[in-house]
C-alpha cells in the first residue's frame, strides 16, 4: 500500500490533480475561519464554550452541510444550498416533461439545467441567510443589528456558498473526485480533532476533580472500537451486492454459435446511498432549528435521544425516502425491457412482465434491508450519546450522515486513484485486485 501511495506522485497527471485538489480544499478551510463582519467574537466564543441548546444543534447542522454555521463564518451555509437545489431539479426532471426533454438533449441540455440549479442556489442562500441572521440577533452576537449588518451578512453568506460551488466545480474539473462531496467530507473530518480534544479535556477535568477517570478512559476506548466497527459495517454494506444470474440467448451465424454465456446483473444493497439520511436529517434538524424560535415546545417533541416521536419520525422518513429515491433512479420495467431487447433473460423467469415483477420483488427486499441499515446507522450516534453520556458532536462520528458521506466519498476517491495507477501499469492499493465488493459464489 505504501508503494501505491508513492506511485501516485510518479504520474504527472495524477500528481497535478491531487495538488490542485489539496490547494482548493486548503482555500476552503481558510474561509471557514473568517467570521462574518459585525459579529462580536467575545460573545461568539462564550456561546461556543457554553454549548447546549441551539449551539449544539448548529454544530450538527454544520456537520451535515460541510459549513461552519456555529462559528458564523463566511462559509456558514456550506454547500448544502447547492445540493438542495441539485436534488430539487433531479426530482423535477422526473416529473416535468420540459425538463426531461431538456436533459435528453445531451450536454447542452444538462448545461442549461445546471444554470437553473445555480440560480436556485442563490435563491435558497438568500432565504436561509435571513433565518441565520435572525438566530444571530436573538443570540446577541451582532454589534449593531441594523440594516447595514443585514445587507452585509446576507451578501457575505450568499457569496460564500456561491464561491464554494465554484471551488467544487474546479475540483471536479481539474482535481480528482467529486468536488462537492470532497468539500463536505473535508468539513466533517475537520471537526473530529476538536471533538476528540474536548473529550480528552473532560478526562483531564475528571482527573483534576477526583472523579472516576478509568470510566472516562474506558468510554474513549469503547468509542474508538465502535468507530472502527461502524466504519467496517458501512464499507461492507456500501460494497454489498445482490448479483442476479443472467443468460444470453444462443444464435447461429455462419455455422458458428454465439451467446449462451452466463453473466450477472449486480444490484447494490444500499442503492440509495446517503440520500435518505440527508433528507431525514434535513427535514428534522432545519425545521426544528427554525420553528423552535417561534415554538420552543418543538424541541421537547423532537428532542434527539429523549423523544419517542423522534425515533419513530426518523425511521419512518428513512424508510420512505429510501424507497422514494430508488423508485426515481431504478426502473424495473425499463431494465426488463432492455434485457429483452438484448436477448438476455433470468433463468426460470419469462422475459417481459414476469421479469419486471421479479426484479421489483428483489429490489423491494434489498431496499428494505438497506433502509433498515441506514436508519440504524443514523440513530446509532444518538443511542450511544444517551447510553454512554458522550457529547453528541463526538458521537456523531459513530454514524449518521457524516460517517456515511466520509466512507462513501473515501471509497470513490480510492477507486479513482487506483484506476489511474492500474492504467499506468502500477500496482493498486490492494495486491489481490481492485477495491471492489465481494464476488458472488461462482461469479
Amino acid at each position: 500500500m505504501l508503494a501505491a501511495f508513492k506511485n501516485t506522485f510518479k504520474i504527472p497527471e495524477l500528481r497535478k490533480k491531487i495538488l490542485v485538489t489539496c490547494a482548493f480544499l486548503f482555500l476552503y478551510r481558510i474561509g471557514s475561519f473568517i467570521t462574518l463582519p459585525g459579529i462580536n467574537p467575545a460573545k461568539l466564543a462564550d456561546l461556543q464554550k457554553t454549548g447546549g441548546g441551539m449551539a449544539d444543534l448548529m454544530q450538527q447542522i454544520s456537520m451535515l452541510t460541510g459549513g461552519q454555521l456555529a462559528q458564523c463564518t463566511l462559509f456558514a451555509l456550506g454547500i448544502m444550498p447547492y445540493i438542495s437545489a441539485s436534488i430539487i431539479f433531479s426530482l423535477l426532471v422526473k416529473v416535468i416533461p420540459a425538463l426531461d426533454a431538456l436533459q435528453k438533449e445531451g450536454a447542452t441540455g444538462r448545461q442549461k439545467i445546471n444554470q437553473y440549479t445555480r440560480y436556485a442556489t442563490v435563491g435558497l442562500c438568500l432565504i436561509q441567510s435571513v433565518f441565520i441572521i435572525i438566530w444571530i440577533n436573538q443570540s446577541g452576537l451582532a454589534y449593531e443589528p441594523d440594516i447595514g449588518f443585514w445587507f452585509m451578512s446576507i451578501l457575505s453568506l450568499t457569496t460564500g456558498t456561491v464561491f464554494l460551488m465554484w471551488v467544487g466545480e474546479q475540483i471536479t474539473e481539474f482535481g480528482i473526485g467529486n468536488g462537492i462531496s470532497l468539500i463536505i467530507m473535508g468539513g466533517i473530518i475537520a471537526m473530529m480533532p476538536s471533538a476528540l480534544f474536548n473529550f480528552v479535556n473532560d478526562i483531564r477535568s475528571a482527573a483534576a476533580t477526583g472523579d472516576n477517570v478509568p470510566m472516562e478512559v474506558l468510554k474513549l476506548v469503547i468509542f474508538i472500537a465502535l468507530f472502527v466497527g461502524v466504519v467496517a459495517a458501512v464499507v461492507i454494506m456500501h460494497r454489498g451486492q445482490r448479483r442476479i444470474a443472467l443468460s444470453h440467448q444462443k444464435f447461429t451465424r455462419g455455422g458458428k454459435t454465439f451467446g449462451g454465456q452466463r453473466h450477472y446483473l449486480p444490484i447494490r444493497v444500499n442503492m440509495a446511498g446517503v440520500m435518505p439520511v440527508i433528507f431525514a436529517d434535513s427535514l428534522i434538524l432545519f425545521p426544528t432549528a427554525l420553528i423552535s424560535q417561534l415554538w420552543p415546545q418543538i424541541n421537547d417533541i423532537l428532542a434527539r435521544g429523549d423523544s419517542f416521536w423522534y425515533f419513530v419520525l426518523y425511521i419512518g422518513m428513512v424508510l420512505f425516502f429510501t424507497f422514494f429515491w430508488i423508485s426515481l433512479t431504478f426502473s424495473p420495467q425499463e431494465l426488463a425491457q432492455n434485457l429483452k431487447e438484448h436477448g438476455s433473460f433470468i433463468p426460470g423467469i419469462r422475459p417481459g412482465k414476469r421479469t419486471e415483477e421479479h426484479l421489483e420483488a428483489i429490489m423491494n427486499r434489498i431496499s428494505f434491508v438497506g433502509a433498515v441499515f441506514l436508519a440504524f446507522v443514523g440513530l446509532f450516534p444518538t443511542i450511544v450519546s444517551v447510553t454512554m453520556g458522550i457529547n453528541m458532536l463526538l458521537a456523531s462520528f459513530l454514524g449518521g450522515t457524516g460517517l456515511l458521506i466520509v466512507v462513501q466519498v473515501s471509497l470513490d476517491l480510492v477507486e479513482k486513484v487506483e484506476s489511474h495507477l492500474l492504467m499506468r501499469h502500477y500496482e493498486g492499493f490492494m495486491k489481490t485486485g481492485r477495491v471492489r465488493g465481494r464476488a458472488a459464489p461462482g461469479a
